[in-house]
């Protein structure tokens, strides 16, 4: 699977819209996926609006919980990675950061990129 860097930069003003929760491998036994560190993998919902565009939302996988992010706080996402996929006949584009942090208030600088 191929790994895409995206420019967070360009994607304009980023805010979490559901906080993290801890990723499962699976449901049933609440067994939580890791990566290939080991770490504990957590999903963070973040809207992206750019300038006279509709709002998107999209769902990034990173390691750990990040601390700080709310619901509806503006956020800067390290090292942005998209992957497509297929499983027969499903497919689509999954995403993951090395971290997703809270935007200082009153810094004035949209979640962009590192």
């Amino acid at each position: 699977m191929q790994s895409i860097p995206v420019d967070t930069a360009r994607l304009g003003v980023l805010r979490c819209a559901i906080p993290p929760e801890v990723k499962y491998s699976n449901a049933e036994t609440k067994e939580v996926k890791k990566d290939r560190e080991g770490n504990p993998v957590w999903t963070v919902a973040v809207m992206v609006r750019q300038e006279a565009r509709r709002i998107s939302v999209i769902e990034i996988a990173v390691p750990g919980d990040q601390k700080g992010v709310t619901e509806g706080t503006e956020v800067r996402v390290t090292g942005l990675v998209a992957f497509a996929w297929a499983m027969g006949d499903r497919h689509g584009i999954s995403f993951r950061a090395n971290a997703i942090t809270p935007v200082p208030t009153g810094t004035g600088k949209s979640g962009g990129a590192e």
